[in-house]
C-alpha cells in the first residue's frame, strides 16, 4: 500500500518511528513533512496528505501532531476524508472496519512509540466490513454535499 504521512513540529519524532515501521512492513511511504522541530501550522501538512488520499495518489494517510486533534480536524475539512483519531488498538481497527477511515491521526504527546506502532499495524491490516456500515459511511459522505 502507498501511505501519505505528515506531521507538524509536535509529531516529528513519532512520524519518523511510524515511517520506519511502514517501510519495514513493505509499504510505500510519501512524506509530506514537516522535517524539523521548528514551529509550523498543522493545516499546511494535513491538506496535501488529505488530497493525496482522496485524489487516489495514496491508499491511506497518517497524520501526527501533539495531540492528533488539530491535524485531524483540518484533514476532515477535505471532502472525502474520514480521519480518525486513535490512541488505542480497539479504535484503530474499528475506525477501519466500521467507518472506513482513510486517514489515521495520533498525538505524539499522548502516546508512546510502542503503542503507536501497534495502532498503525492494526489500522493498516484492518479492512472495511461493508454491510450495514456502508449505509452509514454513505450518509457521512452525503453530509459533504
Amino acid at each position: 500500500m502507498k501511505v501519505a504521512i505528515g506531521c507538524d513540529h509536535g509529531g516529528l519524532h513519532l512520524k519518523q518511528d511510524i515511517k520506519e515501521l511502514l517501510l519495514s512492513l513493505g509499504h510505500e511511504v510519501e512524506d509530506f513533512g514537516t522535517h524539523s522541530t521548528e514551529s509550523c501550522d498543522y493545516p499546511d501538512i494535513a491538506e496535501p496528505v488529505a488530497h493525496a488520499v482522496v485524489d487516489g495518489n495514496a491508499d491511506r494517510g497518517i497524520l501526527i501532531c501533539g495531540t492528533g486533534i488539530g491535524i485531524g480536524i483540518a484533514a476532515n475539512k477535505i471532502p472525502g476524508v474520514r480521519a480518525a483519531l486513535c490512541h488505542d488498538t480497539f479504535s484503530a481497527h474499528a475506525s477501519r472496519e466500521h467507518n472506513n477511515a482513510n486517514i489515521l491521526t495520533m498525538g505524539e504527546r499522548i502516546i508512546g512509540p510502542g503503542l503507536a506502532k501497534d495502532i498503525v499495524t492494526i489500522w493498516m491490516g484492518a479492512e472495511f466490513e461493508g454491510g450495514r456500515h456502508s449505509r452509514r459511511v454513505e450518509k457521512i459522505s452525503a453530509l459533504e454535499q
